[in-house]
């Protein structure tokens, strides 16, 4: 029973990618007009092959509440090596001048948030992260993938290794998780982080879960857990 329940889930959870993969594709919507707002900037960081829509509804949501939404585009479908990815974005905070930035980044793009704020030289600009299902201790499943890109989530990576190692930022990151993630079986706890489990099974369902959503809005807010009121 156990394992159709999980089946099922994965069947669920790829859709909902197949579905925001197709919406982020076909957007007319432009990053720019995300840009409006007087509160908090938050940088939103998208996973492995997900192009900046893909976080479309947190975006959203965020933007709503009166927050200066960006996004690095020059990342495309994100697919460079983290440590490349991150001197990307690090640029772009330096050439936007945006300073009290929070990240709010899916899976791999917790990686890269995490690079910036331990080793980048615009960590200063990083006030916290939340991270969501983010492979921090990497995945045993990436040792059986063929493309280089994917194998890079290997828990021997020495990307993911000296990441891992570096804990003196974790106290500013929200890792927030899904309570089934078919990718990580190692999980995403963070050691010295704000540790989040939410019952929305997925490594892509979770991102419209209620509480991420609340969760996001509390840690562009400037707060973290445990949340007052």
């Amino acid at each position: 029973m156990k394992r159709i329940r999980q089946l099922w889930w994965r069947v669920c959870d790829y859709a909902y990618a197949g579905v925001w993969q197709l919406r982020a594709t076909l957007t007319r919507l432009r990053p720019e007009s995300l840009l409006a707002g007087e509160l908090r900037p938050v940088l939103v960081l998208p996973g492995v092959y997900e192009p900046w829509a893909f976080m479309l509804p947190l975006m959203r949501e965020l933007h709503r509440a009166g927050h200066p939404v960006h996004v690095v585009t020059a990342l495309g479908r994100n697919r460079r090596p983290v440590e490349d990815a991150a001197r990307a974005v690090g640029d772009y905070l330096a050439r936007a001048g945006l300073t009290d930035v929070v990240i709010v980044a899916h899976s791999k793009g917790g990686l890269i948030g995490k690079q910036v704020m331990a080793f980048g030289a615009s960590a200063p600009r990083i006030r916290a992260m939340l991270a969501i299902a983010t492979p921090f201790a990497g995945s045993r499943y990436a040792s059986f993938m063929l493309n280089r890109t994917l194998r890079a989530f290997s828990p021997r990576n020495a990307a993911l290794v000296a990441l891992g190692r570096s804990q003196a930022v974790n106290s500013r990151i929200v890792s927030l998780f899904p309570a089934f993630d078919p990718h990580i079986p190692e999980g995403s706890e963070l050691a010295g982080a704000a540790n989040v489990r939410v019952p929305t099974p997925g490594h892509f369902r979770v991102l419209g879960d209620e509480r991420a959503r609340a969760v996001a809005l509390r840690v562009a807010a400037g707060e973290l857990p445990p949340f007052a009121g």
